[in-house]
């Protein structure tokens, strides 16, 4: 393949990406990123445990959420396009709580002012997006139950600040439950992304892990989607989930294979129905 920079000229944004301004390569994954054709990003705050913060009130999640901002305006100077934060609470917060003695009603309302503090973000304008979810791996009833609670919850404060809801869940495809629990609280199921979405992901818009099955997968599937690496930033594992060059190596490959439409779909059309953001207009 052709240098992927040299193919691409309109937006490239990867949907889901974490920079670790602390522990991780931050602004140089960046770099790398646009140096292969890559315009524009949106951040993810990473589990604030992992920036190492111990959370026991809502306001102890600012700090984190600042720190992403701040990797975010780095990251914004060194793009062609910009990047913007997408602020919350991880939804495995829930186990860390209950193994430090939360009950899990205790560990829903802490994480439910963390929601609180991210839609401030929203409101004041630094963030474009809230974060939220449920545990992708097996938990009792009532941890399950009081993170569907702060879900939802987070889905009536993105009605209330008008942004949409990124979801970090569980593996499946069948989520048109959770899109109605978005709308019944306020909130249209385009505005629900479901991050690290399978091909076939029905509910919310998928944002699709950048592998070429995935993507072949997405494309027959029909629905329209976004690309992401989840691009961890962790030392200890580098290019995990994919590296930062993947989303506009496999951009390039989609137009090489002439496959146009989808790449406006996915980088153009898709982020400004679901985020409102015009990847045309902050393109240099």
């Amino acid at each position: 393949m052709t240098d992927p920079a040299a193919t691409l000229d309109g937006p490239v944004l990867d949907d889901h990406l974490h920079l670790d301004p602390v522990n991780g390569r931050n602004t140089d994954a960046v770099r790398e990123f646009a140096r292969l054709g890559g315009t524009h990003l949106l951040v993810l705050n990473k589990p604030s445990w992992s920036l190492g913060v111990e959370v026991s009130e809502p306001d102890d999640f600012r700090d984190p959420l600042e720190l992403t901002c701040e990797a975010v305006a780095d990251a914004t100077a060194v793009l062609p396009g910009r990047a913007w934060p997408v602020l919350g609470v991880h939804p495995a917060l829930i186990s860390r709580l209950v193994d430090r003695g939360f009950s899990p009603e205790a560990a829903r309302d802490l994480m439910m002012g963390g929601i609180d503090v991210a839609a401030e973000f929203v409101a004041d304008g630094p963030a474009l997006a809230i974060k939220s979810g449920r545990p992708h791996y097996d938990v009792r009833d009532a941890v399950w139950d009081a993170s569907n609670a702060v879900m939802c919850h987070a889905f009536e404060r993105a009605a209330e600040v008008g942004c949409a809801v990124q979801l970090h869940t569980e593996g499946g495809s069948d989520f048109t439950e959770v899109t109605e629990w978005a709308e019944d609280r306020g909130l249209p199921a385009e505005r629900v992304v479901k991050h690290y979405a399978g091909p076939r992901t029905e509910g919310p818009v998928p944002s699709v892990l950048a592998s070429e099955e995935n993507i072949e997968g997405a494309m027959e599937h029909g629905r329209p989607f976004m690309l992401e690496t989840d691009f961890i930033d962790d030392p200890d594992r580098p290019g995990a989930v994919l590296g930062p060059k993947t989303v506009p190596k496999r951009t390039a490959w989609l137009v090489e294979e002439g496959h146009d439409d989808v790449v406006r779909e996915a980088h153009v059309e898709t982020p400004t129905r679901v985020y409102g953001i015009d990847t045309e207009a902050t393109l240099e």
